[in-house]
């Protein structure tokens, strides 16, 4: 029988996800329950108080299908407010930058649509995981310290996460018997439970009390959507994203420009240099686009075009060492999330993101509810003429953006990156380092990466930069050395010709690809 697969950031959530795929779950159901428990034991990058995103092949139906699980800002958030407030730009932490939790909402969807399985069967992993406790490894240590000022505002987010006022030393054991209690409410009682019962009144009550504008009737007026994915060729196979108000059009836009060009013909240097000035005009477009598509009217089909594309790359090609194309200025989103790929035996299909946005997201946690909530709304803008300003009920630009590739009509890759900013630029590397330059998938996500931010500056993984810094620095570029997150990516390759899966997880997250058969329906 084929085998599934899934590919996350954490091996204790895989296996709670292969779990689900052994005992008759499908692709959706296993999605699920691996992000649930990814709410434990990746707790600074995701859970159900942030946003998620998903691709889903479904092999009965043959399409992509697009959900956007991304929630709205409150009634109460008004650019007005926050300048009466002192607020120059929107506060990083708090109760203030958190936007309506769209995860659980879109996970009911999901389920609802998709999956086999009771909800309470798929949160139970996670539940256990909360309640017994598990070890923290380094990665959440330092999200945790990096994190700590902020944390100790808040009282029960520090009860959770600074054991007596500091934060865990690795391998120490973290329980989060608050957020086990929440997902048994959602498991007996239902997601409505979230929006509209007494989670919701937990939550409004908290919020209330902190001076946050997150209210009870933000959460229910709550609704996600199915929406059809951007559809884009790239040489002989076919990339699926996610639609805005997600940056997917920036990945888009890159390979439509890349494509122009012989990559694997080049000399590294120049390659390197056509990549990254791939990834700064398609932030240009992003950044002067990319919103809420019920507040601006977004020309989609221009800027997907390959007509547009190939105006950039001209730009770019009349002399791309000398004289680098304006990008303009795209401000820097750093930020940690989480993704996971799944692919069942049947051949059913989840590329999946959900996310805090930044480490620990808000640092703040109603009072017995045990869940952190996202600060998303950092990416708003207080500015009036800024395409994403802050405007109550909308949806700010999300860096969130999973990715889905066919080759002949059928899935090929399943795969995304996190890392904010960087998630186009490192699935873009992915991309090209498999279909360009024919590298295994595991070589292709493993080999050092590139990132770009504002203006020139460019950071280079160490043996990037010692094969390739000092040409790239004559180039115009200043380096800016290694200390930053190049993204972390997990894959699912399917063979076009046996089904055969193989899963790539990235070192830089320490996740895990694992597979096993399914047993049952």
């Amino acid at each position: 029988m084929t085998q599934a697969m899934i590919a996350c950031a954490d091996p204790r959530a895989a296996e709670a996800g292969l779990a689900i795929l052994e005992n008759g779950g499908n692709a959706v159901d296993a999605a699920i329950a691996t992000a649930a428990a990814l709410n434990v034991v990746d707790f600074a990058n995701t859970g159900i108080g942030g946003d998620m995103f998903a691709l889903v092949w479904m092999a009965n139906e043959g399409e992509v299908a697009a959900l956007n699980g991304s929630g709205r800002a409150p009634a109460a958030a008004t650019r007005e407010y926050l300048l009466r407030q002192g607020h120059e730009t929107m506060p990083l932490r708090g109760p203030l930058p958190v936007t309506v939790p769209g995860a659980l909402d879109g996970w009911r969807r999901l389920l609802d649509r998709y999956g086999c399985k009771s909800l309470g069967e798929l949160l139970e992993p996670a539940i256990r995981l909360a309640r017994d406790g598990f070890a923290i490894n380094q990665r959440m240590v330092e999200a945790i310290t990096e994190c700590a000022d902020a944390l100790k505002h808040c009282a029960a987010a520090a009860s959770v996460f600074l054991p007596q006022g500091k934060p865990p030393r690795t391998g120490a054991l973290i329980r989060q018997p608050e957020l086990a209690n929440t997902f048994e409410t959602v498991a007996r009682e239902g997601i409505e439970s979230f929006y509209h019962g007494k989670i919701a009144e937990a939550i409004h009550a908290g919020f209330r009390n902190a001076g946050g504008l997150l209210q009870q009737a933000d959460l229910a007026a709550h609704t996600g959507e199915w929406t059809m994915p951007l559809e884009s060729r790239y040489r002989h196979v076919t990339l699926y994203e996610t639609p805005p108000n997600t940056q997917g059009l920036a990945l888009i836009e890159q390979m439509n420009i890349l494509e122009g060009w012989d990559l694997a013909a080049l000399d590294p240097v120049e390659r390197i240099t056509r990549q990254i000035e791939a990834k700064r005009v398609s932030f240009a477009d992003r950044d002067a686009h990319i919103t809420d598509p019920a507040f601006a009217n977004i020309p989609l089909a221009e800027l997907m075009s390959k007509e547009y594309a190939a105006s950039r790359r001209d730009k770019m090609a009349l002399n791309p060492v000398a004289h680098m194309v304006d990008a303009g200025v795209f401000e820097q989103r750093p930020a940690d999330t989480t993704y996971l790929a799944v692919v069942d035996s049947d051949g059913n299909c989840v590329s999946f993101i959900n996310s805090l946005f930044q480490g620990m997201g808000s640092c703040f946690m109603p009072p017995g509810t045990g869940i952190l909530f996202q600060n998303r709304g950092i990416g708003f803008s207080l500015d009036s003429n800024h395409i994403n300003c802050l405007e109550p009920h909308k949806r700010t630009m999300h860096t969130l953006n999973p990715l889905m590739v066919l080759q002949d009509g059928k899935p090929y890759l399943v795969m995304g990156t996190i890392g904010g900013d960087q998630q186009t630029a490192g699935s873009q590397q992915v991309l090209v380092n498999h279909l360009d330059l024919g590298m295994e998938i595991e070589q292709a996500v493993a080999a050092p990466r590139w990132r770009c931010d504002t203006g020139r500056a460019l950071y280079l993984e160490p043996l990037l930069d010692q094969e390739h810094g000092a040409a790239l620095a004559q180039r115009g570029y200043t380096l800016e050395g290694s200390d930053t997150f190049f993204g972390g990516a997990q894959v699912i390759r399917i063979d076009p010709t046996s089904g055969q899966r193989s899963g790539a997880s990235d070192h830089r997250v320490g996740g895990k690809a694992l597979s096993g058969c399914k047993t049952g329906s």
